[in-house]
């Protein structure tokens, strides 16, 4: 004799899919809000002073070519963690040109888990900020640095030290009260 089958309500059987997408779109809201709200608190770094991940990636505009942190010894530079994928690093990429336009510190895109002709293509549409942009499409190089999401922007200093770090898209008011300050302390050489 087989066992009887759970009986379940049929309204409860056709509103199951809809309260799971709904529950999903609330989800997918509040992260949308919180990345956005400009009163979030910063997320801590374990990087902060200390020395940054080494790194040796493929150039995006360079076939076969490498470059990494030993690259970059011996002047500040702002790592800007970026995809093709990324809405909010759409919504970044007019200020963080601007702020490349200073000249202030070398800006180094950090290309993340993206397909390489959309990577192009992207930077080809709004342009190109950077200095100079490596790519790391299998995503190895994002775990040393505690990258969790793009975009995500970290100041190193001339040492190879982390100075800085944000998460979420740069603003005029972010570089401007957070960024400007510790970039004139690395060059105050404090």
């Amino acid at each position: 004799m087989s066992e009887p089958k759970p009986i379940v309500p049929r309204p409860l059987m056709r509103w199951a899919p809809l309260l799971v997408v709904g529950v999903l779109g609330l989800l997918l809201a509040a992260g949308v809000w919180m990345s956005r709200n400009p009163n979030r608190e910063a997320l801590p770094s374990p990087l902060i002073g200390k020395t940054a991940p080494a790194f040796e990636l493929p150039v995006l505009h360079e076939a076969g070519r490498l470059f990494g942190t030993r690259d970059l010894q011996g002047a500040p530079y702002l790592l800007n963690v970026w995809g093709s994928w990324c809405p909010a690093c759409r919504d970044e990429h007019p200020v963080l040109t601007r702020f490349a336009e200073t000249k202030r510190v070398r800006v180094v895109g950090f290309n993340w888990n993206d397909e390489h002709a959309d990577a192009l293509r992207w930077l080809e549409e709004f342009g190109n900020p950077y200095w100079i942009v490596v790519t790391d499409r299998d995503s190895k190089a994002v775990i040393d640095w505690g990258i969790y999401g793009a975009p995500e922007t970290f100041l190193v200093d001339g040492k190879g030290v982390v100075r800085w770090k944000f998460v979420g898209p740069l603003t005029d008011k972010v570089i401007a009260d957070e960024l400007l300050p510790k970039l004139a302390e690395i060059e105050r050489g404090r």
